[in-house]
């Protein structure tokens, strides 16, 4: 047996059929305060399995972990994608890397390429220079390999984001199926813990509060955090205590700023959402899910709801960090006739809340309907034009040369999230998919180590439900590489915001737009020297 073995960035995918590399050193450079990685590839040549372990040895003030890098099977591309814009041509039908499990060994088949993916940590104390990492690869216990990383350590400090909110949709429900635990039960909270440290530690600050269980992608199971209690005479009685305990751990976890449940149904703005007595425990609807959305009925709710809402908010000092949601991606003339109704009905009982959703059409933005507009990657470039400022969001689409984080998009791409979003200044980021581990529209959970589309190929996207893989329960969320290198991205915001780069600078003139942008390697490497310089 021969152990073949390389270094390579954490931009390229390592397919298990894929060319070997050949570089034995790789330089990384980094701010202080910033987390970087890069992956050790390798191919074990021989008839027999082979175990390969490796080991780490840092030479100065930064830290390094290993982690064992894993595919998930992918039956096809996803469509309506020109080749060039397509990573694993060849390999896909077949196993796409991306899942990170916490070992540092790996059964290796013969002759298929592996990798582990190294993720350094960079103090903000580290001093500045040239920092070492030492790769050993072993074999039976044998040193099979060596190689070095070096990291090239900025006098630049990191500084906090500002003026970008990231919120992914996190689903309380998934982590109840998956771990077979009930909601809000003593047992939920630990592991809620343990996601959410996950959420921020990736750059995410605002997260979904599940108030009432959300209305979007079908009739889910009741995860409500707000005790309701129908008190007869249209009189409702509402319990903050499980909504408290919520953001408090949120809070502990290091997010701290909220985007509260949508109040109206989906597609279309016609009805109440479902509304359970109690926390939904025996399902029992306090209205019908029929009720209109700006009916007698549903405007006498929102009314005491909302005036409790506002009450607590001010109370917990949290209005100034909360977004509210009216209704999720309304188009299409009548669903612009009905958000028109219902927004006006909240500016009735709440006139203090302002609505932000996802939603495409510039109309909404043109007649203010929408506070914060977020629109999809395709038409945000208008609301720029136009002067509307907005959020933006990606979901299953727009796909092509457009923007995304699926499981063929080029992680190159992947990496262009930051520049993108600060080049075109919009005020925050929204995705669905943090967590969503059912099937599409269902209470139906499937296995996110097989299934990564919903089974709702090719409207759904593989690699768009979910940048995290269930672990064990006292450990958490096993992470993507779709999830690190997104991570990176907004790491990247970070280094624009702090070397002072403004949205119009000339080294950013080639980001033209969403699906207009440099994403090779070289652009994304030279880019940080000069800011890291």
């Amino acid at each position: 047996m021969t152990l073949r073995a390389w270094l390579v960035s954490s931009l390229h995918r390592q397919f298990a059929l894929g060319r070997p590399g050949s570089g034995r050193t790789l330089t990384l450079d980094a701010a202080r305060g910033e987390r970087v990685s890069f992956q050790v590839g390798f191919r074990a040549d021989g008839e027999h399995m082979t175990e390969v372990a490796i080991e780490l040895a840092v030479r100065g003030d930064i830290h390094a972990v290993a982690r064992r890098v894993a595919g998930v099977p992918v039956p096809h591309h996803n469509t309506a994608t020109p080749r060039k814009h397509l990573d694993g041509w060849g390999m896909i039908p077949g196993y796409v890397p991306d899942i990170l499990f916490p070992d540092t060994t790996l059964r290796a088949a013969p002759g298929e390429v592996n990798a582990f993916w190294v993720t350094v940590e960079v103090p903000r104390e580290t001093r500045p220079g040239t920092h070492a990492i030492d790769v050993t690869l072993l074999v039976a216990g044998k040193k099979a390999a060596t190689l070095k990383a070096t990291v090239r350590v900025s006098k630049l400090v990191l500084e906090p984001r500002k003026n970008f909110r990231i919120c992914h949709w996190f689903y309380a429900d998934a982590l109840c199926d998956w771990y077979k635990v009930e909601p809000w039960s003593r047992e939920f909270w630990p592991i809620c813990e343990r996601y959410m440290l996950n959420y921020a530690r990736h750059g995410l600050d605002t997260i979904y509060v599940p108030a009432f269980t959300p209305p979007t992608d079908g009739v889910k199971r009741p995860t409500q955090l707000l005790g309701v209690t129908k008190l007869g005479n249209g009189k409702y009685k509402f319990d903050w205590s499980r909504v408290k305990q919520w953001m408090a751990l949120a809070n502990k976890c290091g997010i701290d700023h909220w985007e509260w449940v949508h109040l109206f149904t989906q597609w279309g703005v016609k009805h109440s959402i479902r509304i359970y007595e109690g926390h939904g425990e025996t399902e029992k609807l306090v209205m019908p899910a029929d009720t209109g959305a700006t009916s007698r009925t549903y405007r006498n709710f929102l009314q005491q709801f909302c005036d409790e809402l506002h009450r607590f908010l001010v109370a917990e000092k949290q209005l100034d960090k909360s977004y509210f949601h009216l209704s999720d991606e309304p188009h299409g003339e009548e669903h612009l006739k009905n958000y028109r109704a219902a927004r006006q009905l909240l500016r009735e009982v709440a006139p203090w809340m302002r609505v932000m959703d996802a939603l495409s059409d510039i109309q909404y933005g043109r007649e203010g309907l929408t506070d914060i507009p977020i629109p999809s990657i395709s038409t945000t470039r208008q609301y720029h034009d136009e002067g509307i400022a907005s959020w933006t969001y990606y979901c299953c689409g727009p796909r092509g040369e457009y923007l995304n984080r699926l499981l063929d998009t080029p992680l190159t791409k992947i990496r262009m999230n930051g520049w993108l979003f600060h080049r075109f200044g919009v005020g925050g980021f929204l995705h669905w998919g943090y967590n969503y581990w059912h099937k599409s529209q269902t209470r139906q959970l499937i296995d996110p180590f097989t299934c990564t589309d919903g089974t709702a190929w090719p409207g759904w996207a593989y690699g768009d439900t979910f940048v995290v893989y269930p672990g064990l329960a006292e450990v958490g969320p096993i992470d993507s590489i779709r999830w690190e290198v997104f991570a990176e991205s907004m790491q990247d915001y970070r280094l624009l915001q702090t070397a002072g780069v403004s949205r119009d600078d000339k080294m950013l003139a080639p980001l033209r737009d969403f699906n207009d942008f440099p994403w090779t390697e070289k652009w994304i490497t030279d880019a940080r020297r000069r800011l890291l310089r």
